[in-house]
């Protein structure tokens, strides 16, 4: 028991002299019997260079605005269209008698695609020709009698009747074949068939696709505040996913009004794709660069944002200026300001967060 005693008041004497030499000590040249000289850096050691604690200015590296000329571009997404597309399907139901299509080759405008048999309409027509031979045949032997006046003109009207009903259900037959064959409508490339030669087909089989894949079109869509700035003749830049080149594409077309849902505006513009590098449906990112103006702009890291609006630190006669701003286009690394500022002005970029109202500021370094 004596120990722990004796351990306890030896650490309570350790402990009093850590204390006292640490803390209540004296500091040297202190108090009233010293006169000693005062510690460097002025009364009370307050005021560094840029230091907050004192009353000294606070160092800042500043930027001075100049106009300059911005790009007004902006970075959109959109998608590749083939220029013509079409879905082929047959326009009436009947089993598949030939058959042309090379899937994945190109085909010329009017080739035969697709033909379905027509074996009962080709006995039509052959059928309503004998009835036309005949009817031709009548009206012109009625003819002659009408003109000795062995008939009455009613008579006559009628026979001519049949014979152009016969005309008219040759014709009609005609068009039903007609039917029977599919034909390219544009030069394009065929896609993957999905039936073979004599399936029985109706007007809900898909039988290939046909696309045109030289030019192309590129839709995609800016937002509202740029529709006044979209011209038809624009060129475009833009990239697709899985290749490093670069492409250019023309604006076209523009839609007429503005998406509510999205508040956007559709543009679209036309590609060349003569090597046939770039396919339908693929993902773009556009670059469009409305035109070039001289604007005032500052460093991003210069911008305040507030609760209802954002500022920046100006610095005049020596001391620091919050100014409201408003801004405009926006890079990488700098901000347009459209109102707030006017060239030469002294724009604080850097010890933001020590800079006080009306305090005195130090420009260490100024950029333009």
């Amino acid at each position: 028991m004596k120990r722990w005693i004796a351990i306890g008041l030896v650490v309570l004497v350790l402990g009093g002299l850590i204390v006292y030499n640490k803390i209540l000590k004296p500091a040297p040249g202190a108090g009233g019997g010293g006169g000693g000289a005062p510690a460097a850096g002025g009364a009370g050691g307050k005021g560094g260079p840029g230091g907050a604690a004192g009353g000294g200015p606070t160092s800042v590296n500043a930027y001075v605005v100049v106009p300059k000329v911005i790009a007004n571009a902006i970075v959109a997404t959109g998608s590749l269209v083939a220029n013509e597309q079409v879905d082929i399907y047959p326009e009436i139901a009947g089993r598949i008698v030939q058959l042309n299509i090379r899937e994945g080759q190109p085909v010329a405008q009017g080739s035969l695609l697709v033909k379905v048999y027509d074996g009962d309409l080709q006995a039509q027509l052959q059928k309503f020709k004998v009835v036309e031979e005949n009817a031709r045949r009548t009206e012109a032997r009625n003819k002659q009698l009408l003109e000795r006046g062995g008939i009455s003109q009613q008579e006559y009207d009628i026979i001519v009747t049949n014979l152009k009903g016969a005309l008219a259900d040759i014709d009609l037959t005609k068009a039903a074949l007609r039917r029977t064959e599919i034909r390219a409508p544009f030069s394009g490339v065929i896609g993957i068939r999905n039936v073979s030669p004599g399936a029985v087909v109706t007007p809900q089989t898909l039988i290939t696709r046909l696309q045109q894949l030289n030019p192309m079109k590129l839709d995609f869509t800016v937002p509202e505040r740029y529709s006044a700035s979209v011209r038809p003749g624009e060129r475009v830049n833009f990239t697709v996913e899985g290749s490093l080149a670069g492409y250019t594409g023309q604006i076209y077309a523009i839609e007429p009004d503005v998406d509510v849902e999205t508040r956007s505006l559709r543009i679209r513009a036309r590609v060349a794709n003569t090597g046939r590098d770039l396919r339908p449906g693929a993902f773009a990112k556009v670059n469009l660069t409305f035109r070039e103006e001289k604007a005032l702009t500052i460093p991003s890291q210069a911008l305040l944002p507030q609760t209802r609006g954002k500022q920046v630190v100006v610095v005049r006669n020596g001391k620091a200026t919050f100014v409201e701003v408003q801004t405009g286009l926006r890079d990488k690394s700098n901000i347009q300001i459209t109102k707030g500022l006017t060239p030469g002005d002294t724009v604080v970029t850097t010890g933001l967060l020590f800079v006080k109202k009306d305090a005195p500021v130090k420009v260490v370094k100024i950029s333009l």
